[in-house]
């Protein structure tokens, strides 16, 4: 089972825009990193503004290394159910995503691991209160994908998180303080000259 929303060999990217962006946003992260926590709760909204508009689009690259350090599961349960939340639409699936981040456990709990926790935080995203959504998360339907997908970001050579491209020019998305850089700032390194 691939999600809709999603693209490349299984599926294993999430689009957030137009699917025939000239230009795109390749955004790399793991859901329990703080320091993603930080760039999306800085910039999440900005970003989905930009898409919104038609700057680019957003292709998101998911993770799974804090569990693989850490020995549990969080990462790769809140994967499959956001790709639950990809199947109910573009927004709803932008909106889960920051609602996870918001919620962040810290790196030592494996709360993500645990259905009723995403189920609770998915009730704060109306779109989400379908059966389809909530049948997805508690079979953990999606697991073989989310598996998938970090497998790929494993061997896409990207070794730390959070990691943005813009058309595969980084871009700093994090600042020397370890505090999201400006709105601002972020919207001048990706706006084309």
């Amino acid at each position: 089972m691939i999600p809709a929303n999603t693209r490349g060999p299984g599926g294993v990217i999430v689009r957030y825009g137009d699917t025939e962006a000239t230009h795109v946003l390749s955004v790399y992260a793991d859901l329990r990193c703080p320091f993603c926590k930080r760039m999306e709760l800085g910039l999440g909204a900005v970003m989905e503004r930009a898409a919104d508009e038609g700057r680019f689009a957003v292709d998101h690259h998911f993770g799974t290394f804090i569990d693989d350090a850490t020995g549990g599961s969080g990462s790769l349960q809140a994967l499959a159910a956001l790709g639950a939340a990809a199947d109910e639409g573009q927004k709803p699936f932008m909106h889960f995503l920051r609602t996870l981040y918001a919620d962040q456990p810290s790196e030592d709990v494996d709360a993500f691991a645990e259905p009723e926790t995403l189920l609770r935080l998915a009730g704060e995203v109306e779109a989400l209160h379908t059966d389809g959504f909530r049948q997805k998360v508690v079979e953990r339907a999606y697991l073989p994908w989310a598996a998938q997908v970090a497998a790929a970001f494993g061997a896409s050579g990207v070794r730390s998180t959070p990691t943005v491209l813009i058309d595969r020019t980084p871009v700093p998305v994090i600042s020397s303080l370890g505090h999201a850089v400006t709105p601002e700032a972020f919207l001048a390194e990706v706006t084309p000259p």
